[in-house]
Parts: structure tokens; C-alpha cells; sequence
């Protein structure tokens, strides 16, 4: 695995935490005992006739993917790919025994489904976490490929997980352009990974202990395009309710021009126990074919 590049709310109550590391910081105990919210919102945005995004929230996995490769395909390699995740048998269990290896099981699983199902003519980037348990811990174990994003803000820190496979990260890395001239660079949208298509379609993982008060965001590159990572964090530093967030993070892309779809996932681990904020659900998937559906 590597490491990190940085350091309507639909709620489940699993009981209390205790712990602590060295450092002060309150860790998560078993990830049975969380209590987590989360929301999430998606729109094809002001230019697009399609939304191609197609997203997973069903505790403990939560998945954004988005789709190319033109009219209906797009969409269609996304969906495969959530559907896929959501088929996986973790979904609902908080399953402790399953690992990073599982989860690039089910991503290489999706890989093939939409190389059979689209004949190789579509693609979609996948980004998510999905909450274990390791050691008797609470983990998140995050994934990416492509240029989906997934950002976290712990301890008053915000920043983003993953990294993104797309050749203006490249070029950043290589110190050939600067982080904000990547944002309006003309290769901006050329992605190097992504599932269904080309030869690199592997997911690049972290394990991170979950940490009392933690905020995950997952998104399409149709939020981070238009929206600063500033923008980002002082909207969910801001709005408490994760539904809440979705929504104002989705209005914001509108008001700024929403180029692209534009789809986001909030995930908060309650910095207290006891109590639920709404009755339990299970959650969502949104996947293109053969269109929304609802569970819980």
C-alpha cells in the first residue's frame, strides 16, 4: 500500500469508542462500535447532457466513480463498478477479516466486468474508503484510481488521501508545473489509470487509523475542478450535517460553473457516543444502469 500524499445524512449507531495514541489524538476502537453519519448529493452539472458519475454509501463502503468514454458508456463502466463493490459481501457486515487484498479482488473484479460488458470502448476512475478493522482497531482503508478524489480533515488538518493518476500530477511531481497551474492546465482531464481501459488499472491503497471526529470526502474530479481545496475545506469544516455538506458542496460547483458532473460523499465519525441523530439506513447507490436505486 502507500502512503499518503496528506496529512440526506443517512445515520448508523454501533455503540461507543475508547483509546488513544501516543500522540493524544482519541483513535476509533473496533470499527463495530462506530458511530457514523454520512450524506451524499450528485448532478450531471450545467455542460454535461449525462451524468456518468454513479456512487456507492452504504456503510462500511463508500465509493464515487466516474465514467468515460462518450454517450452511454461513461456511465455504464461507473455503474459496473459500484454495483460491483456493492456486491462484494462487506456491505452491512463491518467485516474485520476483510483486507486490502479483498478490496483489489473486487476492483480487478469490476476491471474485467467492464472490459466484457462495454467491449473495452469505456472506462471510469474509481475513489473511496471503506472502514475495517485491523489489530482491533478502526482503520479506513482508502483507494483510488484515476483522478477521483478522497480527502480527509482530522485534528483541525485537511488534506487529500489519495493521489491522482492523471499526466498534470505527473508533471507537478516532477516540479515541471505548479499545483495551481495544474487546475487550468490544457491536459488537465488526461487521466493515466482507470478501470475498463488501457494497461494500468491498478487501485493504489492506504490503511489509516480512524480518528474520533474524522470527516471523509469522496468526489469526482467535477468538485475538485471547480473548487479550490480551500473552497473544499471550509465548506466541511463549516456544515455540520454530512447531507448538509453534500448539498452546499454541489450548489458551490454550480455557482462556479460545473463543467463536468459533479458527485460527493460525506462520511463523520461522531466525536461522542450514544444516540442517533436519524433512524438507521443502509444507504445508497446511485449506478446509471438501469438507474437510482434506494436501499434502507
Amino acid at each position: 500500500m502507500s502512503e499518503p500524499r496528506a496529512n440526506g445524512a443517512h445515520a448508523v449507531d454501533l455503540g461507543s469508542r475508547t483509546g488513544g495514541d501516543a500522540g493524544g489524538n482519541r483513535s476509533a476502537s473496533g470499527a463495530g462500535q462506530l458511530r457514523v453519519t454520512f450524506g451524499a448529493a450528485t448532478d450531471r452539472g450545467l455542460r454535461r447532457e449525462l451524468n456518468e458519475d454513479s456512487f456507492l454509501a452504504m456503510d462500511p463502503v463508500f465509493a464515487v466513480a466516474d465514467g468515460m468514454g462518450g454517450h452511454e458508456a461513461g456511465e455504464v463502466a461507473s455503474s459496473i463498478c459500484v454495483r460491483t463493490l456493492a456486491a462484494g459481501g462487506v456491505i452491512g457486515t463491518r467485516d474485520s477479516e476483510f483486507t486490502a487484498e479483498d478490496l483489489e479482488d473486487l476492483v480487478t473484479e469490476a476491471d474485467q466486468r467492464i472490459r466484457t460488458e462495454t467491449g473495452g470502448q469505456a472506462g471510469t476512475t474509481v475513489s473511496g474508503a471503506v472502514l475495517v478493522e485491523d489489530a482491533g482497531q478502526a482503520h479506513w482503508l482508502f483507494f483510488n484510481a484515476g483522478d477521483s478524489r478522497t480527502y480527509r480533515l482530522s485534528n483541525g488538518t485537511f488534506g487529500q488521501i489519495t493521489v491522482d493518476h492523471s499526466e498534470v500530477q505527473e508533471l507537478v511531481d516532477l516540479g515541471r508545473i505548479s499545483a495551481e497551474e495544474a487546475r487550468t492546465h490544457a491536459r488537465r482531464h488526461v487521466i493515466t489509470r482507470a478501470l475498463g481501459t488501457g494497461d494500468d488499472t491498478e487501485a493504489d491503497m492506504w490503511l489509516l487509523p480512524v480518528e474520533e471526529g474524522d470527516r471523509i470526502l469522496v468526489c469526482s474530479d467535477g468538485l475538485s475542478g471547480e473548487l479550490t481545496d480551500e473552497e473544499i475545506c471550509t465548506l466541511l469544516s463549516e456544515v455540520e450535517d454530512p447531507q448538509e455538506a453534500c448539498d452546499e458542496l454541489v450548489a458551490a460547483t454550480l455557482r462556479a460553473g460545473a463543467r463536468d458532473n459533479v458527485t460527493v460523499i460525506v462520511v463523520a465519525v461522531a466525536p461522542g457516543a450514544g444516540g442517533t441523530s436519524a433512524p438507521p439506513r443502509e444507504g445508497i447507490l446511485f449506478a446509471a444502469d438501469p438507474g437510482p436505486t434506494t436501499v434502507g
